[in-house]
C-alpha cells in the first residue's frame, strides 16, 4: 500500500526515495504538478518502526525500493516515467486475485487494487469498485493525516526472487468513511513477493494480507451522528 505523502513540491532530498531527487529535473508528469514531500510520514516512520536497518543492507534495499514504487504509483500519471518497475512486464497480484497490468494498477491506484475485494456486498467494508483513484486516497489521508508509515520487518531471499515480511501503521486521527477516529494506531502485516530484472525493476509483485486487520482499527470508531435539525434544545 504504501506510505501515504501529500502533493506538494519539494526541492530537499529525500532519504528513502532517491528517485525523487533524479526525477525533478525530467519532463515528469506529476499528479499534483510537481514531486511530492513526505516529510510528515518520514517522521511518523522513524518514531515508529521496529527495525532500523544498516546502510546497504539487502533489508534497506528492499524497503527504499518499495517505498518508492508507492511514490510513482501514487504521484505520477503516467507509466512510461516509472523506474521502478518494467511496464511491458508488470503485473500486481493481491491474495492470489487475478493479476493486474501496470495500467489498471495506475488506473486503479494503490488503495484500491490492494483492497479489491471478493467478499458479498453486505459483507464489504470497502467498496474498491465504487472508489475513484482521487476518492480513495482521500478516504486515507483523511484517517491518517499524518501519513500511513510502511516498513521491512524481514526479507527472506534477495533477487531475482525477492521475499518479504512488513508492516503498515498510522493513527486514526480522522474521520473514515462516517467513523470518528479513535486516535489509535491501526496496523496490519503481510507478506511480499517481488520478481525484479537484472536492473531490479519489478516484473511482478505479489502481496499477501487480511484487511480485516486494517479496517478492525478504522471501524472501531463510532458512526459519526449527521447533525439534527429538529432537536429541541429544551429536551432533557
Amino acid at each position: 500500500m504504501g506510505s501515504g505523502g501529500e502533493g506538494s513540491v519539494s526541492d530537499a532530498a529525500d532519504k528513502y526515495r532517491s528517485l525523487l531527487q533524479d526525477d525533478v529535473e525530467k519532463n515528469t508528469h506529476w499528479r499534483h504538478g510537481g514531486p511530492p514531500t513526505y516529510d510528515s510520514v518520514n517522521q511518523l516512520f522513524e518514531e515508529g518502526r521496529t527495525k532500523e536497518w544498516p546502510k546497504g543492507s539487502l533489508e534497506e534495499t528492499v524497503q527504499n525500493a518499495v517505498k518508492s514504487w508507492e511514490m510513482e504509483l501514487s504521484h505520477k500519471t503516467r507509466l512510461k516515467d516509472f523506474r521502478t518497475i518494467n511496464p511491458e512486464k508488470f503485473k500486481l497480484i493481491v491474495n492470489g486475485r487475478e493479476g493486474l497490468s501496470g495500467e489498471e494498477t495506475l488506473k486503479l491506484g494503490s488503495y484500491n487494487a490492494l483492497l479489491k475485494s471478493s467478499l458479498p456486498e453486505e459483507f464489504k467494508y470497502y467498496k474498491a469498485e465504487e472508489e475513484s483513484f482521487e476518492s480513495s486516497h482521500d478516504a486515507f489521508r483523511s484517517a491518517f493525516p499524518r501519513g500511513f508509515a510502511w516498513e521491512v520487518i524481514s526479507v527472506y531471499s534477495g533477487p531475482p526472487e525477492i521475499a518479504y515480511k512488513f508492516r503498515h501503521w498510522g493513527f486514526f486521527e480522522g474521520p473514515f468513511k462516517g467513523h470518528a477516529p479513535t486516535g489509535e494506531m491501526a496496523q496490519f502485516y503481510g507478506l511480499g513477493i517481488l520478481k525484479v530484472d537484472d536492473s531490479l525493476r519489478v516484473e511482478e509483485a505479489e502481496i499477501y494480507y487480511d484487511p480485516a486487520e486494517l479496517f478492525g482499527g478504522l471501524l472501531k470508531g463510532p458512526p459519526i451522528a449527521a447533525p439534527s435539525s429538529h432537536a429541541c434544545p429544551f429536551s432533557h
